[in-house]
């Protein structure tokens, strides 16, 4: 099993003393820490208009910054958004085969259609016409890569005769994602031979058996692209401390903070009553239902959020569903303190990844032994 980051750039107001400065170079920092810690794979969201919950609105720059200051882990655009309003399909292929070259071949691309009406609404986007995009674009966009002209003539949308340039490193082209909230969606993925990236954190018990139908339905795929990218990702949370009950505590801040942030976010389920957008999605995932006493302040099940031997205990759980990669939020609204975040993934480097990612574990070893001899030089 292997590790990652999911970087959303969540910057609590006000917005003075340039913090979103810091917000974006502190994650920056975040992920050259974690690439010489032996994780694998950063994911940066893109989001419009969503006030505090995440400025992440250019993730291809994000990933470009990264890219300059490190040399092995992979960067993901989790997601890229696949409604012609907010961007056209050749944009989208163009952007990510830019970055795969620059970055000699790094580049994985997830693909979605949003599920909030602040962004949606606010590019002027039909709610009733994003999955046929999705659908169109994500057939598109590897022949794009592939073929040295493309011509297309769709329901979404329509471009004469043009080369799509440059083409990607990765031959014949980058892995293919799509985020999976709503159940369904991952025999989406299933269908077209598409990595499925999960982004319902925690609840491992509602996933394991939805894992599974992937496994047995990719198997008959007629896949989008060149290849099939059998793979499963899940969304969690990280913050490893030697204090379990600190540790458990700063989690519930974090995760208080991304539920005050969605509170303030529309989801299409809440405006429109959509025929394609009937399931919460990932916004409304932590928000208490103010009607039930039980569930206030009641925590999903399978977080990474305790010291080493409890996060251990969770990730047993999470490697028995099958799935390939996790990749953990790992700060929200600065709840927590950079050192704190650098400090955690340090921990888990040293103490849980050795139980999962013995190759990785090397890598961090030999890293923090290097920077042991360095501090006592």
């Amino acid at each position: 099993m292997k590790f990652g980051l999911l970087m959303e750039l969540s910057v609590p107001r006000p917005w003075t003393n340039n913090i979103e400065h810091k917000v974006f170079h502190d994650s920056i920092e975040q992920v050259v820490v974690a690439e010489s810690l032996g994780f694998d794979q950063v994911w940066s969201v893109e989001h419009h208009f969503l006030e505090e919950y995440s400025h992440s609105s250019c993730p291809e720059i994000f990933l470009a910054a990264v890219a300059a200051r490190t040399s092995r882990i992979r960067l993901g655009f989790g997601i890229a958004t696949c409604v012609p309003q907010i961007s056209h399909p050749a944009k989208l292929a163009e952007k990510t085969a830019f970055l795969d070259v620059i970055s000699s071949g790094r580049v994985e691309v997830g693909t979605g259609r949003s599920s909030t009406w602040n962004e949606l609404g606010g590019f002027g986007a039909s709610i009733d016409d994003t999955k046929k995009s999705w659908d169109e674009f994500i057939r598109a966009i590897p022949k794009m890569w592939m073929q040295e002209r493309y011509s297309h003539k769709g329901l979404t949308f329509s471009m004469p005769e043009r080369a799509v340039l440059p083409k990607p490193y990765q031959k014949p082209h980058p892995p293919l994602w799509v985020a999976v909230t709503a159940p369904g969606t991952e025999l989406d993925a299933a269908d077209r031979g598409l990595g499925c990236l999960t982004l319902s954190f925690g609840n491992i018990g509602n996933t394991g058996e939805r894992f599974e139908t992937y496994r047995k339905r990719i198997k008959n795929c007629e896949p989008v692209g060149a290849f099939v990218n059998e793979q499963i990702i899940a969304a969690n949370w990280l913050y490893c401390h030697e204090d379990k009950a600190h540790a458990i505590e700063r989690g519930r801040q974090l995760v208080g903070g991304f539920g005050s942030a969605a509170a303030q976010i529309s989801e299409i389920k809440g405006v429109y009553p959509a025929s394609n957008y009937l399931e919460q999605g990932l916004l409304g995932m932590f928000r208490a239902d103010p009607d039930n006493a039980s569930a206030r302040g009641k925590m999903p099940d399978g977080l990474c959020l305790g010291d080493p031997d409890e996060i251990i205990k969770v990730l047993k759980r999470w490697e028995s569903t099958g799935v390939d990669r996790l990749m953990f939020l790992i700060n929200y609204m600065e709840v927590l303190t950079q050192k704190e975040v650098l400090d955690s993934l340090r921990l888990f480097a040293r103490e849980v990844m050795p139980h999962f990612d013995p190759e990785a574990a090397i890598a961090a070893r030999l890293m923090l032994d290097t920077i042991g001899a360095e501090a006592r030089a």
